[in-house]
């Protein structure tokens, strides 16, 4: 365990760990982008402490696209056994070392796409992570129905989004007309997909609140909400320029 420490303490992350010895590794921009972390953390155990109140040491968690793990880490934390699911293999091995760093045995890790998960594959888990990752995809929806498949009672889904337009078009002819449930804004990310905080593809469909409520409700969730931010909260989340929606099976 010393020598993941050591590891650990030698690399700057994304994310504030909190490690074994009580040491914290350092983070990004010295620590500027701790407060999304926080926030999002925050919402996402309200949540869960609504939905499982008492005992959780049955219960599974995926975290899909983990990144470096902390937030697998945090609902290893809560009393959750964990996926910790990522593409690239840089980010499964980030995972292995906070965990060891940190004395956290409660975390599996997985190198996948999310697109090819499947109940099949992974099995079912009782909460389903989707933390800043469908704003980085060309295929959302796509992503939005595997997390619906592997989801058997609430996934959390946090994500960048764009202004809504509403209105009706024609769909055909002018005689007969479709309301717009929702728009998505195309990103381009085709010159940063080596960056570990972006595309694998480079191609980034980022929806309007609206359309993610409504593609949710569409791929099977149900009691589909908005997911409140504290008073305090990181800036983004505090003026709906990101959100945490929720929603269950």
């Amino acid at each position: 365990m010393k020598e993941a420490i050591a590891q650990a303490m030698d690399k700057v992350w994304f994310y504030p760990f909190k490690l074994s010895d009580g040491q914290s590794t350092r983070s990004y921009d010295e620590g500027v982008l701790d407060a999304i972390h926080h926030t999002r953390a925050s919402m996402m155990q309200a949540e869960i402490d609504k939905r499982f109140p008492v005992q959780r040491a049955t219960l599974t968690a995926a975290d899909l696209a983990c990144h470096q793990g902390w937030f697998s880490l945090q609902l290893a934390a809560l009393g959750f056994q964990v996926t910790a699911i990522d593409a690239r293999a840089e980010h499964i091995a980030d995972v292995q070392l906070a965990c060891a760093a940190s004395g956290v045995e409660r975390v599996r890790t997985l190198q996948s796409d999310v697109h090819e998960l499947s109940a099949a594959g992974t099995g079912t888990f009782d909460v389903v992570l989707c933390f800043g990752l469908l704003y980085h995809l060309e295929n959302p929806v796509g992503a939005l129905r595997r997390a619906r498949e592997i989801c058997r009672n609430m996934c959390l889904v946090e994500t960048q989004v764009v202004p809504h337009m509403g209105g009706v078009i024609d769909w055909g002819s002018y005689r007969f007309v479709k309301p717009l449930q929702g728009v998505f804004g195309i990103i381009d990310e085709t010159e940063e997909t080596h960056g570990p905080e972006m595309s694998t593809t480079g191609i980034c469909l980022a929806p309007s609140v609206p359309a993610l409520i409504w593609i949710m409700q569409k791929v099977g969730f149900r009691e589909v909400e908005l997911v409140v931010p504290p008073p305090d909260a990181y800036e983004q989340l505090r003026y709906g320029k990101r959100v945490m929606v929720r929603g269950y099976v």
